[in-house]
C-alpha cells in the first residue's frame, strides 16, 4: 500500500488500533466508524482506514465480521513498518501479542497529517469517531 497516493488530493481519517477481533476494537472502536461514515463523508472524508499490525487475511475477516462493507478500508500493517514510522509501536512482548499499534486517530489532507490524537495506555478517549467528526 502506497500511503502517500492513497492520500493525494484526498481527506483521509486514519485509525489504528492494537488488534483485530480484541474486545475495545471490535466492540467500539470499528462500530464508532462505521456508525459515523455518513457524517464524516458530509465532511469530506473521502476514505475511512482503520490500520492494525496484524495480516491482510486477518484484516478482511475481521472486516467481513464486523460488516464494514465499503465503508473502513480495513488495512494490515504486518510487519509493523508503517507503525513505527508514525513512532505508534507499542510493545506487547510480555502479554504475547509482540509489537502492535497504539490506539490513535489521524486526519490526512492531500498527504498532510492535521490531527493526530493517541491515547495513553489502554485509553479510548481520544481516537474514537465522535472526536475525529468535531475535528473534520
Amino acid at each position: 500500500m502506497d500511503v502517500e497516493e492513497l492520500t493525494r488530493g484526498k481527506k483521509v481519517v486514519f485509525f489504528g488500533l492494537p488488534g483485530a477481533f480484541t474486545p475495545t476494537c471490535s466492540g467500539k472502536h470499528v462500530p464508532g466508524y462505521i456508525e459515523a461514515y455518513d457524517a464524516l463523508k458530509a465532511k469530506g472524508v473521502d476514505t475511512v482506514v482503520c490500520l492494525s499490525v496484524n495480516d491482510g487475511f486477518v484484516m478482511a475477516a475481521w472486516g467481513r465480521d464486523q460488516k464494514v462493507g465499503d465503508k473502513v478500508r480495513m488495512l494490515g500493517d504486518g510487519s509493523a513498518d508503517f507503525t513505527k514510522k508514525l513512532g505508534l509501536e507499542l510493545d506487547l512482548t510480555a502479554n504475547g501479542m509482540g509489537v502492535r499499534c497504539r490506539r490513535f486517530s489521524m486526519l490526512v489532507d492531500d498527504g498532510v497529517v492535521k490531527t493526530l490524537n493517541v491515547e495513553e495506555g489502554p485509553k479510548f478517549e481520544v481516537s474514537d469517531a465522535k472526536t475525529m467528526l468535531a475535528q473534520v
